[in-house]
C-alpha cells in the first residue's frame, strides 16, 4: 500500500509541476538561456492486436533548449509499464543533448536505461529534423 501511495504521489508531483503555471519560464543570456519547448505526461491502456490486456504506462516528455555558451537541446524520455512485460513492473528511460549543426542537421547523444538491459547503453547519431 505504501508503495502505490508514493507513486500516486510522484505522479501528482510530475503533473502539476509540468502544467504551465509551473513550467519554467523563459531565461535569456549572453552565456547561459533556457526556453522549455513542451513537458508532457501521457497516461496509457496498452493493448496488444488480439485485444488482450497488456497493463498500463506513464510516459513523460520533456524537451527543453538550451545555451552555454552554444545551443543544445536536452531530451528526457521515460516510461513506466505495470503488467506488460514479463517484469510486473518495468522503465525505460532516456536522456538526450542534441547539437544543431547546419539547417536540418544535428548531432545527438543518448543515454538508455531500461529494466530490460543489464546495463545502460550509449548511442551517438545524426540528426535530421524536418
Amino acid at each position: 500500500m505504501k508503495k502505490h501511495l508514493w507513486l500516486l504521489v510522484k505522479i501528482f508531483l510530475i503533473v502539476e509541476l509540468s502544467t504551465p503555471a509551473f513550467s519554467l519560464p523563459p531565461i535569456e543570456g549572453e552565456v547561459f538561456s533556457l526556453y522549455p519547448i513542451t513537458n508532457e505526461v501521457s497516461f496509457y491502456q496498452n493493448v496488444d492486436d488480439a485485444g488482450t490486456n497488456r497493463g498500463q504506462t506513464i510516459q513523460i516528455i520533456s524537451v527543453n533548449s538550451f545555451k552555454l555558451l552554444t545551443d543544445f537541446t536536452f531530451e528526457f524520455t521515460a516510461d513506466f509499464n505495470w503488467s506488460m512485460s514479463e517484469l510486473d513492473k518495468d522503465n525505460y528511460i532516456e536522456m538526450s543533448v542534441v547539437k544543431p549543426i547546419y539547417n536540418i542537421v544535428s548531432v545527438n547523444y543518448q543515454r538508455i536505461y531500461a529494466t530490460y538491459e543489464s546495463e545502460p547503453i550509449n548511442q551517438f547519431g545524426i540528426r535530421l529534423s524536418f
